[in-house]
């Protein structure tokens, strides 16, 4: 495994970033257990979850899924760099109860502890607003952070789902108010087929220090071989990527790619996540599998160089917006 510092930070984290979304609705307990098991095995050190994986009536199960193994021992917790996120209506039946989502300092406070109860562990390495609070001033929003971290129950905090203006106005406060080293990380949706973050998101974060963590690196399965899949297995794409495939020019586009890739023997979504790997201020894609042998084919994509004619051909297929302010400006 390779590492690298997450964002201006000492922290050093694996390329990889082994995401939890599935365990507990898509992943049973003990084959979560076994995922991360050979994750940490691998050299994955940096885990992402949210308070609300589970969702619906088992929000916070994933988290419970991850404090059962880091209670198993073995150094699990300290070998890991735990991530997890703040925002989400904790509610089951989705009613939250005024002042139980979002980024109140009062809800903030709940929710880590929560978490921290859930997670079986005394502290939490990266905590990440999971989208921004249009009302919550950043100023009570640092004030409470930092009252944690004095605690120590944070070390880190990161955003996921910030535009580029939110991200410089968090750490422009921060910067402010002294003493808050402000945001570290941002997590967005980022990949070949989605690439609109390069114009304000990704440039705001290597301005500030923060390392980019890019969630959905295969676009929903769009950029994993779907097409392939179809015709060699019968097994028709679903969701997002479905959608997407139902747009003639988009199908189009993911023909050519995965013909490319074909040209180069190079599985398509290995490709994928080693073409992040290769982007300007990303630290490493979220991945997030069901089966070991998901994971197997991510760790694959950390080896994996890209020739030049080949960076050249996915950036004819999909090319990115350009530059900012040029890409809207002229």
């Amino acid at each position: 495994m390779k590492y690298t510092q997450l964002g201006r930070t000492g922290l050093k984290v694996s390329r990889l970033v082994l995401g939890t979304m599935n365990f507990g609705p898509q992943t049973d307990e003990a084959d979560s257990h076994a995922i991360m098991d050979a994750a940490l095995d691998a050299g994955i050190n940096y885990f992402d979850t949210a308070n609300v994986y589970g969702w619906g009536e088992n929000k916070g199960r994933t988290e419970e899924i991850i404090g059962n193994w880091f209670a198993r021992g073995g150094e699990r917790r300290d070998k890991v760099v735990l991530a997890t996120k703040v925002y989400g209506n904790m509610a089951a039946d989705g009613d939250a109860w005024p002042n139980h989502d979002k980024l109140s300092a009062l809800n903030i406070r709940r929710a880590v502890d929560a978490s921290l109860r859930r997670l079986r562990t005394e502290y939490i390495d990266v905590y990440q607003f999971h989208h921004v609070d249009r009302r919550t001033p950043f100023e009570e929003i640092w004030q409470a952070i930092d009252v944690l971290v004095q605690q120590g129950k944070i070390l880190y905090v990161g955003s996921s789902n910030f535009p580029g203006y939110k991200i410089a106005q968090a750490n422009e406060i921060a910067a402010r108010r002294g003493g808050t080293i402000g945001l570290v990380s941002e997590q967005c949706l980022y990949n070949l087929a989605e690439r609109r973050a390069e114009m304000e998101v990704i440039p705001a974060a290597q301005e500030y220090g923060l390392g980019v963590i890019p969630w959905s690196p295969l676009q929903g399965g769009l950029l994993g071989g779907v097409i392939k899949k179809e015709v060699e297995g019968g097994r028709r794409a679903s969701g997002r990527a479905a959608d997407s495939l139902a747009n003639t020019t988009i199908r189009a586009q993911v023909q050519s790619y995965e013909d490319l890739l074909d040209k180069h023997g190079i599985e398509p979504g290995e490709a994928a996540l080693a073409w992040l790997l290769t982007r300007p201020g990303v630290t490493g894609p979220i991945v997030g599998p069901r089966t070991a042998a998901q994971l197997a084919s991510a760790l694959r994509a950390v080896e994996l160089e890209l020739s030049d004619e080949l960076l050249t051909g996915l950036d004819e297929i999909f090319p990115g917006p350009g530059p900012s302010p040029e890409a809207f400006a002229w």
